[in-house]
């Protein structure tokens, strides 16, 4: 089969197209025909070591896939071969074929395309744990988004308005503020023009806002804590812009708020059930086009090197996928 590999850790232009033997299922897995890997913005860390999971070289990136189910396991229940499945793997995904443990995927409903599955876990996955679970966010309440158009931003316009929320979409052009605004965003803000602060301010009569979703970091998250509202929530989602910020801690003192982590793939370890809960709404609404799992662009799998680097210019609207 043919792999991606990453043999040396570096830019993405470093990885390699190999040939490797077919995968076979241990007792508890299953072997996935790869439809598509979807990319995220980890891939761009994880090449280079500088994510917080370090795999062994080489290793494939890529860390959720969709496809069909062509191999199983002895012990494995709930699953045969020609099952439509989705699953969260961490890495290894940019194959032709995949070894997943059962436990790990979830059944594709049949009015779910493969590509739209593919990129759903994730980014919606780490958004809805965020926004319902540790932001408690609540309807009528105020959630900025900062990186509005990326995978995770625009999952947090679309799940923030489906929880009842009025939505502001930060990002750092108008051609990204209009595709969020598309995708249900109220209000928006250019912080490459406009000073976040001021405006999250402004757009709140002074009030702040309730919860910040925040996957970029750097010189944003300062100014966007110091425009929260009284007991407000900083949601830490990640660090895009590549600075890990260091916050005055007088800040949320004196606004009564919160800095909440937000770290899903271990939430999901830990709390299964959960998890599973978490994702079975997220496929309904996906199935409902509630939520648009958005597809930017599907790219062959001797592409990943340019899917990643994509990612890491801050060119995705929405989901970046490579096709074996």
């Amino acid at each position: 089969m043919k792999a991606v590999s990453c043999v040396e850790l570096g830019p993405p232009e470093r990885l390699q197209l190999v040939d490797l033997p077919d995968p076979e299922p241990g007792p508890d897995e299953v072997v996935i025909d790869v439809a598509y890997a979807a990319l995220n913005f980890f891939d761009t860390l994880i090449i280079q070591g500088k994510y917080q999971t370090r795999p062994t070289l080489p290793f494939s990136p890529g860390g959720e896939v969709s496809g069909w189910i062509s191999a199983v396991g002895s012990r494995v229940e709930g699953f045969t071969i020609g099952d439509r499945v989705a699953g969260y793997l961490g890495y290894g995904g940019c194959r032709e074929k995949v070894v997943a443990r059962a436990e790990a995927l979830t059944l594709v409903p049949e009015e779910l395309d493969l590509d739209r599955a593919a990129g759903l876990i994730i980014a919606y996955g780490t958004t809805l744990h965020a926004l319902a679970d540790r932001g408690e966010l609540r309807p009528g309440e105020t959630l900025a988004v900062l990186g509005a158009s990326g995978g995770v931003g625009l999952a947090a316009v679309e799940i923030g308005k489906l929880l009842g929320a009025r939505v502001i979409a930060c990002a750092s052009s108008a051609d990204r503020l209009a595709f969020a605004r598309r995708r249900g965003a109220d209000e928006t803000i250019d912080y490459s023009r406009e000073d976040l602060k001021e405006r999250l301010k402004e757009l709140t009569g002074g009030a702040g806002v309730d919860v910040v979703y925040d996957p970029v970091g750097g010189a944003f998250t300062e100014q966007a804590v110091r425009a929260l509202a009284w007991r407000g929530r900083l949601l830490v989602i990640g660090f895009a812009a590549g600075d890990i910020p260091k916050l005055p801690l007088n800040l949320p003192m004196l606004k009564g708020a919160d800095i909440r982590g937000v770290f899903w793939s271990e939430h999901a370890r830990r709390e299964p059930q959960a998890h599973a809960a978490e994702l079975a709404r997220l496929f309904d609404w996906a199935v409902d086009d509630q939520i648009s799992a958005h597809v930017d662009a599907v790219l062959p799998l001797a592409e990943t090197p340019e899917a990643i680097a994509r990612i890491a210019r801050r060119e995705a609207r929405g989901k970046i996928l490579v096709r074996p």
